[in-house]
């Protein structure tokens, strides 16, 4: 972690996390940004992301202990619990002293969801989005996508990009990704599409 902070000075650095011992050490080293994943379970790592000035992901991930998958879980209004638990986390960083510029909310696909409740919480991304704080997504081959294509992981590509286009059309700002080249032509063409991007080049119809 310090050495890839040395050699990369100006890259903001983000690293997985729940535990607040470990946000301790990779903020000493340099992290910019933790991403609790597991939704607050370790309550002390917020407070960690104050004391060092990194920014903090306040992810929602259904109460489920880390490192465990979902088992029949149910939830009366899915979003609603999405932005009760995201928005909680991060009105609580703020007080503990996180900066709000360093402040993103995730809906956690996958994390104490079934298929159905990820693909609710993306259908319904804009109230996230609504809040006003940045939403992040990650995406990447997540199992919602395999089950709902009927895909393994190396052939969760085209679902993930599908799903990465509705995310940024409903105004997810931030991506955790694997494929990046072709993340950002998803992202470029979509900003594009809705009047934010202008074109790469511009020679039809000019000759």
């Amino acid at each position: 972690m310090a050495e890839v902070r040395r050699r990369h000075p100006d890259v903001v650095i983000s690293v997985d996390t729940w535990r607040h011992e470990v946000g301790e050490a990779v903020c000493e080293a340099g992290a910019d940004l933790l991403n609790d994943a597991w939704g607050g379970v370790d309550p002390k790592l917020a407070e960690v992301a104050a004391r060092h000035g990194a920014g903090l992901v306040c992810t929602h991930a259904g109460g489920v202990e880390p490192r465990t998958r979902p088992h029949r879980v149910e939830y009366d209004d899915v979003m609603a619990d999405i932005l009760r638990v995201t928005v909680g986390l991060a009105e609580r960083a703020v007080e503990l002293g996180v900066r709000r510029d360093g402040i993103m909310i995730d809906p956690g696909h996958d994390f104490g969801k079934n298929t159905r409740h990820s693909l609710e919480a993306t259908r319904r991304l804009g109230e996230m989005t609504e809040t006003g704080w940045p939403v992040l997504v990650s995406l990447s081959n997540k199992d919602f996508v395999g089950e709902t294509l009927d895909r393994p992981v190396k052939e969760r590509v085209l679902g993930t990009l599908a799903t990465t286009a509705v995310s940024a059309w409903l105004g997810a700002q931030v991506y955790r990704v694997h494929e990046v080249a072709e993340t950002k032509q998803v992202l470029d063409m979509v900003a594009s599409i809705a009047g934010h991007r202008a074109p790469a080049v511009a020679r039809r119809g000019l000759a």
